[in-house]
C-alpha cells in the first residue's frame, strides 16, 4: 500500500475557490488522501478537540488570514500537537515566514498563481508528509 494513501488533510481556508483549487491538485497527486475543510482557525481547534489523537490529520494547512482566528493564533494554540502544520497565504512578507516557522510552522507557502507551481507545492505537502 502506498503510504500516502494513508494521509489525511485538514485544509483550513476562508477562500472557497482557494480550498477547491488545492483540494483539486491534492486529488490529482493523490486520490486516496482524505481531505477536511474547515473556514477559521477555530474550527480547526474545534476539529482537534472533537477527535482523539489517532483520529487527528497528518498534515494541517492553515490560510494565513482567516476570520475568527488566524494562522499565528492557531499556531500559537497547536504548537505543542504531534502534527505537522504548513502555512499558505498570498503574503511574502518575511516577518509573517519567520512569526509561523517559529510557532511550528514546518512550512510557509505562497499561494501559487499558476498550475505547475500549484502542483509543486502539493508535491511538497507529500514530501512533507512522507518524511
Amino acid at each position: 500500500m502506498n503510504q500516502s494513501m494513508k494521509i489525511k488533510f485538514l485544509l483550513a481556508d476562508d477562500d472557497r475557490d482557494d480550498q477547491e483549487i488545492l483540494i483539486e491538485a491534492i486529488l490529482e497527486e493523490e486520490p486516496d488522501t482524505k481531505i477536511n475543510t474547515v473556514f477559521n482557525g477555530q474550527q480547526v481547534l474545534d476539529y482537534l478537540a472533537e477527535r482523539s489523537p489517532d483520529n487527528w490529520p497528518s498534515l494541517i494547512i492553515l490560510d494565513y488570514k482567516m476570520p475568527v482566528m488566524n494562522a499565528t493564533e492557531v499556531l500559537e494554540k497547536i504548537q505543542d500537537i504531534k502534527v505537522l502544520k504548513v502555512v499558505w497565504s498570498t503574503s511574502s512578507q518575511p516577518e509573517h515566514m519567520q512569526i509561523c516557522r517559529q510557532l511550528g510552522a514546518a512550512e510557509y507557502f505562497i499561494k501559487p498563481n499558476n498550475r505547475p507551481e500549484l502542483k509543486a507545492m502539493v508535491q511538497e505537502l507529500f514530501r512533507l508528509c512522507n518524511r
